[in-house]
C-alpha cells in the first residue's frame, strides 16, 4: 500500500554533500507533512528537518544552514540536501510522512531508510 523508499545514500568525506530523495506512493502527497529523521546506534531517533503541505520547514540546530529539506509535488519525492557534512551526521536516515485528520486520525507512514556515512 502506501510506500516510502529513500535514496541516494553512500560514504561521503566531512566537508562534501548528499542529496537524499524519498519517493511516496499510494498516497495523497501533497496533504503529507514530510521528515527526514535519523538514528544511530544505542541513540534515540532524532528529527532532522520537516516541511508541511504549505511548504514551511523546520530543522533542528544541529543542521540549520547546512542541510536543506524539499518537496517536488509532481513527482510525489521529499528531498533532504547535505552540505558541509560532519561525521557526526553519519546515520541511517529516515523518511517520514505524516497527516493528520479532522476527526483526529494520523496516518504516519515510514520508510526503511538509507545509510550515510561521513568518514575519510
Amino acid at each position: 500500500q502506501v510506500q516510502l523508499v529513500e535514496s541516494g545514500g553512500g560514504l561521503v568525506q566531512p566537508g562534501g554533500s548528499l542529496r537524499l530523495s524519498c519517493a511516496a506512493s499510494r498516497m495523497i502527497f501533497s496533504q503529507y507533512t514530510m521528515n527526514w529523521y535519523r538514528q544511530v546506534p544505542e541513540k534515540q531517533r532524532e528529527l532532522v528537518a520537516s516541511i508541511a503541505p504549505n511548504t514551511s520547514t523546520t530543522y533542528v540546530n544541529s543542521v540549520k544552514g547546512r542541510f536543506t529539506i524539499s518537496r517536488d509535488n509532481s513527482l510525489n519525492t521529499v528531498y533532504l540536501q547535505m552540505t558541509s557534512l560532519k561525521p557526526e551526521d553519519t546515520a541511517d536516515y529516515f523518511c517520514n510522512g505524516v497527516r493528520l485528520f479532522p476527526n483526529n486520525l494520523r496516518l504516519d507512514y515510514w520508510g526503511q531508510g538509507t545509510q550515510v556515512t561521513v568518514s575519510t
